[in-house]
């Protein structure tokens, strides 16, 4: 059970109460990071999946940028450790994410009870490897016809043979298309398998033959990023199933921008970093406004 009683650190001090919670699955309970806005109730619930090329990082390693995150959307964020490479292979980390979306939906109906209003948005998102996660959980909930608000993909690497030219563009740029091949090797399951229910369980979108119907998207890379010609690559493939996709890409930014600080904290716009722009766009979802550029 989630106990939201610390403050997070730096400038969502104060405004930020996280605590850790169990979300029950069919594998065993999946820890998670669950980050909330001090002052008011959450305009919606967002399971965060991190990066770490499904190898390694956690929710400790992101705390800062997750709880940033919640501050800028005012959203309630549960930020998951899915289980990681060697232990286990795909699609253990896609099944527990979208058992974080089943506790998330079950969070967010709670709180519909306490208010007369709209449903509260449940929405999935990630950066890197997480976002590649987030994009399979994606396509998943739409398989299963289950309510989802949006997928925001920060920057997710989604060819497993790395052939796009920005790989080549930028060989010295982390992370080089040798590196993330190796990732993909050993995340991978050559089997391709499906849940119990049957819904396929891609290890990446690009393996899925339709997109339409999935939730719309928010995506965001940078201009010296390797993997940024996936992700210009699937927001055309996104746009031609006929999904609502906003993109941006940033000026002089590679791979990780995620984790790095936001420009607000100097009295700049909190769009003007990727995190930032996340965020803006996310609390965004509970208004007619689209996210600018």
């Amino acid at each position: 059970m989630a106990t939201p009683t610390h403050s997070a650190a730096g400038q969502s001090r104060a405004q930020v109460r996280w605590g850790h919670t169990s979300i029950p699955s069919p594998s065993g309970p999946v820890p998670a990071r669950v980050y909330r806005p001090a002052a008011s109730a959450p305009l919606g619930w967002l399971v965060w999946a991190h990066g770490g090329s499904w190898r390694a990082g956690s929710a400790q390693d992101w705390h800062g940028p997750t709880a940033e995150l919640a501050r800028i959307s005012g959203f309630a964020v549960a930020s998951v450790d899915y289980r990681l490479v060697p232990e286990v292979r795909h699609p253990a980390m896609v099944e527990d994410v979208l058992a974080a979306l089943a506790w998330a939906r079950e969070q967010a109906r709670e709180q519909d009870g306490e208010r007369a209003g709209d449903p509260l948005p449940v929405a999935v998102g990630g950066d890197s490897a997480g976002a590649t996660l987030a994009a399979c959980a994606a396509l998943a909930c739409r398989d299963r016809a289950l309510p989802l608000a949006a997928q925001l993909l920060a920057y997710p690497p989604l060819d497993p043979g790395c052939t796009a030219a920005s790989y080549h563009r930028f060989p010295d740029m982390f992370p080089t298309a040798s590196y993330l091949m190796a990732a993909w090797q050993d995340y991978r399951d050559p089997d391709r398998p499906a849940a119990a229910d049957g819904t396929p369980l891609h290890s990446t979108p690009f393996e899925a033959a339709d997109l339409r119907g999935v939730a719309r998207a928010v995506l965001a890379t940078g201009d010296l990023d390797p993997v940024g010609d996936d992700v210009h690559r699937y927001a055309r493939l996104l746009q031609a199933a006929g999904v609502e996709v906003t993109l941006r890409e940033f000026g002089q930014t590679g791979h990780g921008a995620f984790l790095q600080p936001g420009h607000a904290t100097s009295g700049g716009p909190e769009t003007a970093s990727l995190r930032g722009w996340l965020g803006v766009a996310l609390r965004l979802l509970t208004s007619p406004a689209a996210p600018g550029a």
